[in-house]
């Protein structure tokens, strides 16, 4: 009896032991097709940022932009696919590390040797010399006459994008907090109202925000812009800002105000940290929306010193591509820096992001 029971103690263990197994199969090829879906629909968005970087370092001789990418591609894209074999196959931390530090290592040192005599930095030299465009934009005979400094454009563009940014988050919290918190007649309305506001394309304004900038003496100024910018912006940010406020427990505001806290002390020092998130959300979107804004930038402003880094690429692109092509990526490579490193120091809280109680 002794012995059929241990004969089935171990059959059962067996049986777990092959469920197991294939759990973990099962898991491993899961994970095995979803990497490879996500790296193959993310080839038409990589492949195009990976031309833009290689080309901006590239020569202005003929066929030297191409070498440099496919031969950049055959370094990257092999050691891409090993660090993501290992990732695979490796499930020691420690050991994956030093593998793929290894990998990282081999990487760049077949860059250095077999990329790096075809690179140049003379590409970015409009960053200290701003004549180079304009020397440029003679060789192809455009008569759009001379080109300002990179570095009024991306002031511009700067004070353009912080500016709005300033105004939507304040607006937008203030107007979301009251909404949240307030009951008053046509309150459900204006809710409808603000989506409804957010729906209207933006080309269909055109028209009428010119006028009325003229009207309002604020065309072809970069203020003008801005109030623009941030009307469009603001409505949806506004719903976006009740929500936050609204998975916040209203409790929480009564403790502090049962404690001694004024309404003012209650909103900054116990809401607004509980909704630095959706503020933080906002105030990226918005920057976003500024810096890359275009349509009415290219409406509204005449005058040089008001371009902004869009409206200075469009140019760039359009009087001296047919001369240097590597001169206009090197400055479209420019003009995404600042959106580079925002998502860079903002993705941690981005990507932790939640609205009424749920994480995005």
């Amino acid at each position: 009896m002794a012995t059929l029971t241990a004969a089935a103690a171990g059959a059962a263990q067996a049986d777990w032991a092959t469920l197991a197994e294939r759990a973990r199969v099962r898991r491993q090829w899961t994970l095995f097709l979803l990497y490879a879906f996500m790296i193959v629909t993310s080839l038409p968005v990589v492949i195009p940022y990976f031309w833009l970087l290689t080309m901006s370092f590239s020569g202005r001789s003929t066929g030297t932009d191409t070498f440099v990418l496919w031969r950049s591609l055959s370094i990257v894209a092999p050691a891409l696919f090993v660090l993501w074999l290992l990732h695979w196959q490796i499930d020691s931390r420690a050991v994956l590390r030093r593998a793929q530090w290894a990998v990282v290592g081999v990487a760049l040192v077949l860059l250095t040797v077999l990329v790096g005599p075809h690179l140049t930095f003379g590409n970015f030299a409009f960053l200290w010399n701003p004549n180079i465009v304009a020397d440029l934009q003679g060789e192809t005979g455009a008569g759009s006459g001379q080109f300002p400094s990179v570095w009024t454009a991306f002031f511009n563009s700067l004070f353009l994008a912080s500016a709005q940014t300033a105004i939507v988050v304040v607006v937008a919290t203030l107007a979301g907090y009251y909404l949240s918190r307030f009951g008053f007649s046509g309150r459900e309305s204006f809710l409808k109202a603000l989506l409804v506001l957010h729906a209207f394309p933006v080309m269909t304004l055109i028209i009428p925000l010119f006028l009325l900038m003229h009207w309002l003496g604020m065309l072809d100024t970069v203020t003008g812009v801005i109030l623009i910018v941030c009307a469009l912006e603001l409505p949806f940010a506004i719903f976006i800002m009740k929500g936050f406020f609204d998975a916040v427990p209203w409790d929480i505001e009564m403790s502090a105000m049962t404690d001694g806290a004024s309404r003012r002390q209650a909103f900054l020092q116990v809401i607004l940290p509980q909704v630095r998130t959706g503020m933080l959300a906002i105030g990226v979107f918005a920057f976003l929306r500024g810096w890359e804004e275009y349509v009415f930038v290219r409406t509204m402003l005449f005058d040089k010193d008001n371009w902004t880094m869009s409206l200075y690429l469009f140019w760039v692109a359009d009087d001296v591509h047919g001369v240097n092509y590597a001169l206009v990526t090197a400055v479209a490579v420019f003009y995404l820096l600042p959106t580079i490193f925002l998502y860079t120091f903002t993705q941690k809280y981005l990507t932790q992001m939640s609205i009424g109680g749920i994480k995005g």
